[in-house]
């Protein structure tokens, strides 16, 4: 790869990382990830010499390729490239690196632009599912600029709708992977559940928190840590994932009641350093716990009626709303939500 491969660097909601076509990158996965690894510079805690930012949220790759498969723009695949392990994990979407999908696909001319907004459909490789991506394109040309705002980004820009459907037990095979609302795990109350996103829901008094902690707090509360890290370990092949000590899935959320309005405050590690805001589908995971009968989460929630109820989520850096369709019987059946997107750079990249 001296010769460099052609890569866009974006800020998808809260993270950024690098998006490439499928077909610029080397076709053997082992062959694909020994490159990424060198063009983010992992392992090493500092990413020093590479693009990676040294931080789990900054060391993201987004996949892209056409779709053959009916009704369906482009196929997406998430790569998350460790920071100081040489491991890059294809369990987990990310639903921030997917608010850029829809304007790189337009950008690259996968999609073709329409006036003033475009709808792109996107198959999620890693747990099979597909989302649309509304994207501004005033004369037929993707915008970056705009007006909206999400917490943990400073300034503004043209958003991103993000529109879900049956995501439920995307990873895990089920909503609830033991069909329980609650489960004791290493002597603490937990909701296992998967929407979207393999969480693990647990009220962050049971381990030794607040649940009001700020990042830098959280990562250098060992003893929390430490205890969480079991509970994850112990949940992985209960909820069907496995042994997981070496995968980015299940996210730890802890919960305590909301203090700004909200439904619910949430400190999310992802999953071994806490994060910086909360990833969308983890947030989208959450949120549906909150309308489990029974569930950690539910117990602590503050929850607005309807049939689309809008659940505020507050993290460190603000909030982040997820309004939730649901049927007859009260079961999730749909999330949109707002993310916003920004080119960085476009060019080659060296490994």
């Amino acid at each position: 790869m001296s010769d460099g491969v052609a890569c866009m660097w974006m800020r998808g909601g809260t993270s950024k990382g690098g998006y490439f076509l499928r077909d610029d990158l080397p076709a053997d996965p082992a062959a694909r990830d020994a490159f990424l690894l060198r063009v983010m510079g992992s392992p090493d805690a500092r990413q020093i010499d590479g693009m990676g930012g040294a931080d789990p949220l900054t060391s993201k790759v987004a996949v892209i390729s056409r779709s053959a498969r009916d009704g369906v723009d482009v196929d997406y695949l998430f790569l998350q490239v460790f920071v100081d392990r040489a491991i890059v994990a294809d369990t987990q979407n990310c639903g921030n690196i997917l608010a850029g999908v829809g304007p790189f696909a337009i950008e690259r001319g996968i999609v073709a632009a329409r006036d003033d907004e475009t709808d792109v459909s996107i198959f999620m490789e890693n747990t099979g599912q597909i989302a649309v991506a509304t994207v501004a394109t005033p004369q037929r040309r993707v915008t970056y600029a705009g007006d909206a705002r999400i917490d943990g980004v400073p300034g503004t820009a043209a958003g991103v709708a993000l529109a879900f459907r049956d995501t439920a037990g995307s990873s895990c095979g089920a909503l609830l992977p033991t069909g329980r609302a609650v489960d004791v795990i290493e002597g603490v109350s937990c909701t296992l559940i998967d929407n979207g996103m393999p969480c693990i829901v647990i009220a962050a008094k049971d381990v030794g928190a607040t649940g009001y902690e700020d990042r830098e707090t959280l990562d250098d509360a060992a003893d929390v840590k430490t205890r969480i890290e079991a509970i994850r370990l112990s949940a992985g092949p209960v909820m069907n994932l496995g042994d997981v000590a070496d995968k980015s899935v299940p996210k730890i959320m802890l919960v305590a009641p909301p203090r700004h309005g909200g439904a619910i405050t949430v400190r999310s590690f992802i999953p071994h350093r806490a994060h910086a805001s909360i990833g969308v589908l983890g947030a989208v995971s959450v949120a549906t716990a909150c309308l489990v009968p029974g569930s950690v989460a539910a117990s602590l929630a503050t929850v607005p009626g309807g049939d689309r109820p809008a659940l505020s989520i507050e993290h460190p850096t603000g909030e982040f709303t997820c309004v939730l369709g649901r049927d007859e019987d009260g079961e999730v059946t749909s999330a949109a939500l707002l993310r916003t997107a920004r080119k960085l750079m476009d060019g080659m990249v060296f490994a």
